[in-house]
């Protein structure tokens, strides 16, 4: 079915209409929240995301259009199909320029009618799953972050620990800015040699046949020059980048022209530069400089909706030139990579997945291939004679503690994250024992 294991919120006063559409859709596997009024929709929808919200345009409180303006000035809402008569079309197209997603007029036939509300909800969910940097809450509000600031000429401080991701922020950031087309230009501030720092940066005349070396900073014309690991600048290049930021201008190592810088400076570390400051070993002014505006990479730990989507996304680059036959991981394996406390982060997890894709020899890569390194004796290979039912009970129960975790009780939330009905959730529950005092909703049969 095509709207099976969706929750729908139905905003109707007819109660013709509305028991018929509620019957209609329970028929087509959806759970449904109806409510009467505009004043119960606002409220009803403060404590459930529903994927579609069928509204009349005509409430007995409020318009329809009304009402979706309201809810959508107070944040991100679900996609809105309104039902519509004959001399409301006009209301509805309006807004439908708002926002809205569709409306379909009365009368009309139930398939048509489920159509248009799978279309809308497919649309909705695609525009929503192309996540670049990741798919937690966490990563996903980064994402949205760095494309409000990724136009600005300030300098930006990224920091996070290592593997976290830093330079892969770095990097998005500079492909969806204006300055795109322009050169990104990383350095490594604790791989160049002290002495050598300057002129790297900055450029310098010499003698003999090198006498002109273009520095880092001029290279980057008007892209990004990233300044990776900045912590470990020496103190007196700091205070030449300090005058680099507030003036826009250097001059080569040796040289008296004065150059113009039209890049942007982007800055990363994985160590406290506050405490730095404050301790005397990174410039206090050079620190207010760059920090004025800071984004922080979420450790992979804290962000553990993240690794099986890292998982599948390293499986495809190094899957296809490992191996033919491989066909991804195994239940068990997902299970361990949750479970394990990553301290690597994203880098060791593509290292990993690497490393497992070239030496499986079987279908699937198993927690061996992924963790070789990990203690036998607790190594979930030595449960190999479990039975199944109940690898399979432990890993639904582990997933729905996950969900109800996440949506904190929500139980609609928490199907809809599991792709199953609120039903079939609660029937689950009450077999494994997850108790209902560990969630904010009861059944409704």
């Amino acid at each position: 079915m095509q709207l099976e294991g969706r929750t729908i919120g139905l905003i109707e006063d007819d109660t013709i209409m509305g028991e018929s559409l509620v019957q209609s859709l329970t028929l087509e596997g959806c759970h449904v929240d109806w409510w009467q009024t505009g004043d119960e929709a606002i409220r009803g929808l403060q404590v459930t995301s529903p994927d579609l919200v069928v509204c009349d345009i005509r409430l007995p409180d409020v318009r329809g259009d009304q009402l979706f303006r309201t809810l959508a000035s107070q944040g991100s809402i679900p996609p809105f199909l309104f039902v519509t008569a004959f001399g409301d079309v006009d209301q509805a197209v309006q807004v439908m320029r708002a926002g809205a997603g569709d409306y379909i007029t009365k009368p009309f036939e139930m398939s048509a009618f489920v159509s248009r509300a799978s279309s809308l909800i497919n649309r909705h969910h695609a525009s929503s799953a192309e996540k670049v940097l990741g798919v937690s809450s966490l990563m996903i509000d980064l994402e949205e972050n760095i494309r409000k600031i990724c136009d600005l000429t300030s300098p930006l401080l990224i920091t996070g620990e290592t593997g976290a991701g830093k330079d892969v922020c770095a990097r998005f950031l500079h492909a969806i800015s204006v300055r795109s087309k322009e050169p990104f230009i990383a350095v490594n501030c604790a791989a160049i040699p002290a002495d050598l720092v300057e002129q790297e940066l900055f450029g310098f005349h010499g003698q003999g046949p090198q006498k002109l070396h273009r520095g880092l900073a001029e290279r980057a014309k008007a892209g990004i020059l990233f300044l990776d690991e900045i912590a470990e600048l020496p103190l007196a290049l700091q205070a030449k980048l300090l005058r680099l930021i507030e003036t826009r201008e250097f001059s080569r190592v040796g040289g008296e022209q004065v150059m113009q810088f039209h890049g942007r400076i982007v800055c990363s570390t994985n160590r406290d530069v506050a405490a730095l400051a404050q301790n005397g070993e990174f410039r206090k002014d050079f620190y207010y400089r760059i920090s004025g505006m800071r984004l922080e990479v979420p450790p992979l730990r804290e962000r553990r909706d993240d690794i099986q989507w890292l998982m599948d996304l390293f499986f495809e680059q190094f899957a296809p030139i490992a191996s033919s036959v491989l066909r991804g991981f195994s239940s068990l394996t997902c299970d361990q990579a949750i479970e394990h406390a990553w301290p690597g982060n994203v880098r060791e997890l593509r290292n990993r997945v690497e490393r497992a894709s070239a030496l499986t020899t079987g279908e699937w890569v198993m927690p061996y291939d992924l963790f070789p390194d990990a203690n036998k004796r607790e190594h979930p290979l030595v449960r190999a004679f479990t039975p199944l039912a109940e690898a399979r009970d432990d890993a639904e129960r582990r997933q729905i503690e996950r969900a109800l975790a996440k949506t904190s009780g929500q139980i609609s939330e928490a199907a809809k994250l599991l792709e199953v009905s609120r039903t079939t959730l609660w029937d689950k529950m009450r077999r494994f024992g997850i108790h209902a005092e560990h969630t904010t909703e009861s059944p409704k049969l």
